[in-house]
């Protein structure tokens, strides 16, 4: 495992990282939990990502168990929340339980220490921009929780390039600390904003990033190619926008032609998904989720094939993927 630096900070994360988001307290049970787990941390991966609505915090409750037993040193990993939709999501949570207001984001960093049974958040995002709440308010609440040493460091999570650079406007001029990382969707069928609207910022202000869904929700590894099975998590409610968004013939026409590529290089179609996020350097690190061990172990050998990605294999998946976003006129 290769280690990344967080952005401009000094914080060193694991190139590939797990998220426990539709699985945790979900999907899967807590002792499939436990062995992911395990695997991933005995891989090398020290990040483990969560937030207040996955599965109503039930993720959060069944990691900070499983923690909590492996008593592995709390040192040795990095532990995330993010907080914005409440625990029952933006339609059936009360007003003051949603949003990134000073009241919510101070009580959802401590709802989160107490499920996952830890004494502060290495990292903890606005899961989303909150229109409604001063930008000041949430940057003030955020550095009022890093002093109090509750978190080290916070983020965003799909903000704008603009309403980041807000945040680290208003940071500046009152002397406090902005956001370290975001969190964005990321893969070869969407690239927008890794690649393009935040272009500049990298260098401005250092943005580290904590890219999720790096397989397009499954559609990179190729098992939706002839149809979607019914107890696929794509079918799952709270997935339709993303599979309204990505379970497109051209898509499948793409993926269909990225797995005869990956195979004439002799690896799978996720790990040479996985190992094209990667080669991208203003990528911190990526997160994996997975149901089953098996499935974890081996995209966590995508590391060994980001060597095979050469300047003309890289040319080659991209006269594939044909979706290059056009950089801004800087």
């Amino acid at each position: 495992m290769e280690y990344r630096n967080l952005g401009k900070s000094g914080l060193k994360v694991s190139e590939m990282s797990f998220g426990s988001w539709i699985t945790f307290g979900n999907q899967i049970e807590s002792n499939t939990s436990r062995e992911l787990m395990v695997t991933a941390y005995e891989a090398g991966v020290n990040f483990f990502d969560n937030a207040e609505v996955y599965a109503e915090g039930r993720s959060e409750e069944v990691m900070g168990k499983i923690l909590k037993e492996l008593g592995w040193r709390r040192d040795s990993y990095i532990l995330s929340s993010k907080a914005y939709f409440g625990i029952w999501g933006l339609k059936d949570s009360k007003p003051t339980q949603k949003g990134n207001t000073r009241k919510h984001l101070t009580e959802a960093c401590h709802q989160a220490l107490k499920r996952l049974q830890v004494e502060y958040l290495d990292l903890f995002f606005c899961h989303r921009p909150d229109k409604e709440t001063p930008i000041e308010e949430t940057v003030r609440t955020m550095n009022t929780l890093i002093e109090q040493g509750k978190i080290f460091y916070w983020g965003t999570s799909e903000w704008s390039a603009q309403e980041i650079m807000e945040a680290h406007m208003v940071a500046k001029e009152l002397g406090l600390i902005g956001p370290t990382m975001e969190q964005p969707q990321y893969n070869m069928l969407w690239r927008e904003k890794v690649e393009a609207e935040y272009s500049q910022i990298y260098k401005t202000v250092g943005l580290g990033t904590t890219v999720w869904s790096p397989l397009a929700s499954g559609i990179l590894t190729g098992k939706y190619n002839e149809g979607i099975p019914e107890d696929a998590r794509l079918n799952r409610e709270e997935l339709s926008w993303l599979k309204d968004r990505s379970v497109r013939e051209e898509n499948l026409k793409k993926v269909k032609q990225l797995g005869s590529l990956a195979k004439e290089l002799g690896t799978s179609l996720p790990q040479m998904a996985l190992a094209w996020c990667l080669k991208n350097p203003h990528v911190s690190t990526v997160i994996l989720g997975a149901s089953k061990v098996y499935q974890l172990e081996e995209n966590l050998k995508a590391d060994g094939v980001k060597a095979l990605l050469t300047e003309e294999v890289m040319t080659r998946i991209e006269s594939i993927l044909d979706n290059k976003p056009e950089m801004p006129p800087f």
